[in-house]
């Protein structure tokens, strides 16, 4: 199945400041195999609970969606601790969901911050314990809904084009970073 994967979006969010409340952007990049065909922008709440429903509205409205095969997510937070129900996203546009993380989640230090100190924490919480653990994929670790774990590899080797990460997070993250800081920052 991975192999006829070929139109996905990746998606990631622009970086904040840390004392900064409000809506952070989010940049999803269409890609068609290794070529970039568009890019969309929506936006989520610092620490809030729309991230779900704001990528759903983001995927689904646009003009890629009857094309596209897959998501791929920088992470299960966006804007903070706006966590991504990845199960109910999937389901939302009917496409398999991939959630690409650099580093291996430390999930006591996201438990101790989400019940201490942000709005909706147990539920967010909650969101995170239903997924299985992130498993290590080369360089990256990898929650994936929708598509088994062969498939979801696959997906991530395809579009690791020129980094471990997949080219549509890449370009999304680059964009995202421009259009904060207005130039890009590179994260290996």
């Amino acid at each position: 199945m991975a192999s006829k994967l070929s139109y996905v979006i990746g998606i990631d969010d622009a970086p904040f400041d840390r004392a900064f409340r409000g809506d952070i952007a989010v940049i999803g990049t269409v890609f068609n195999g290794p070529r970039l065909e568009g890019v969309l922008r929506s936006k989520v709440r610092r620490d809030g609970a729309n991230a779900t429903t704001n990528l759903a509205k983001m995927i689904t409205g646009c003009r890629f969606a009857d094309s596209l095969q897959a998501v791929l997510l920088q992470g299960v937070t966006f804007g903070g601790f706006n966590v991504v129900d990845l199960p109910r996203l999937s389901e939302a546009v009917g496409l398999p969901v991939v959630a690409v993380s650099r580093k291996q989640p430390d999930l006591a230090r996201i438990r101790r911050a989400l019940l201490d100190s942000v709005p909706g924490g147990k539920r967010k919480w909650r969101l995170i314990e239903q997924l299985e653990p992130a498993r290590r994929h080369g360089s990256v670790y990898l929650h994936h809904i929708g598509v088994d774990w062969r498939a979801a590899t696959a997906l991530v080797d395809r579009f690791a084009i020129n980094s471990h990460l997949p080219e549509p997070l890449r370009t999304a993250h680059l964009i995202a970073g421009a259009l904060v800081a207005g130039e890009s920052r590179h994260r290996p």
